[in-house]
């Protein structure tokens, strides 16, 4: 039985307001009880986050979309490298003769460019932000229970570990030639291998990591 009430300051129960409600440590937090009546698995399903398999049809569709206007499968951090080579030509014009990315590129006919991948990217972020804000689902927290619990609530620590985990991730995505859309999405609806392996590998090393960084312990405080 649900007996537990969300108090004022937490982070992962919310009132529809969109203020933030509390979840006591060691509680899981779809079992908080909202001011409004309502559970934190209610919001889960009801209101915050939509229907996975509504999602995973809808992104399917694109999918075709992509292909039947581009010839061309979803990606996001092609985007993020050719922004980067575009920078440092428009600040060093020269390095497109002395750096072999670009010859290769164009050889390619691949050459960096802003195109619908790039909007693409833009999309995401201001899809996010109008999710958040139609569905109520918006915080200010910078530092989660989680993180708090094991590396303290430095806001400057929490966000450098995001920055640099953020950089690594996107290096280990441009390395595979594809990221959890390139590979995990439009690579394993092909049925390719390589795609496969990397949503194997991805996960593996992402719960490799979690229990890495938060042990067993760290499930008490999610």
């Amino acid at each position: 039985m649900l007996s537990r009430r969300c108090g004022e300051t937490s982070a992962l129960c919310q009132r529809k307001t969109g203020k933030i409600g509390s979840k006591p440590h060691g509680v899981p937090w779809k079992q908080c009880i909202n001011n409004d009546g309502s559970t934190g698995q209610d919001k889960l399903v009801h209101h915050e986050v939509g229907s996975p398999y509504a999602v995973g049809a809808t992104i399917g569709v694109l999918s075709w979309f992509a292909f039947a206007t581009a010839d061309h499968p979803l990606g996001i951090t092609t985007a993020f490298e050719h922004t980067a080579a575009l920078a440092e030509k428009a600040v060093v014009p020269q390095v497109e003769e002395t750096n072999e990315y670009y010859s290769a590129k164009a050889e390619e006919g691949k050459p960096p460019k802003i195109d619908w991948e790039w909007i693409l990217v833009v999309g995401v972020f201001v899809g996010a932000f109008l999710s958040a804000w139609l569905s109520g689902d918006r915080t200010s927290l910078n530092v989660p229970d989680l993180w708090q619990w094991r590396f303290g609530d430095s806001t400057a620590k929490r966000f450098i570990a995001a920055f640099l985990a953020a950089a690594l991730m996107m290096f280990g995505a441009r390395f595979a030639q594809g990221c959890t859309s390139g590979h995990g999405i439009s690579g394993a609806m092909q049925l390719a291998v390589s795609s496969w392996l990397f949503v194997v590998v991805i996960f593996s090393v992402g719960v490799a990591t979690a229990f890495t960084l938060f042990g067993r312990e760290g499930s008490r405080h999610v």
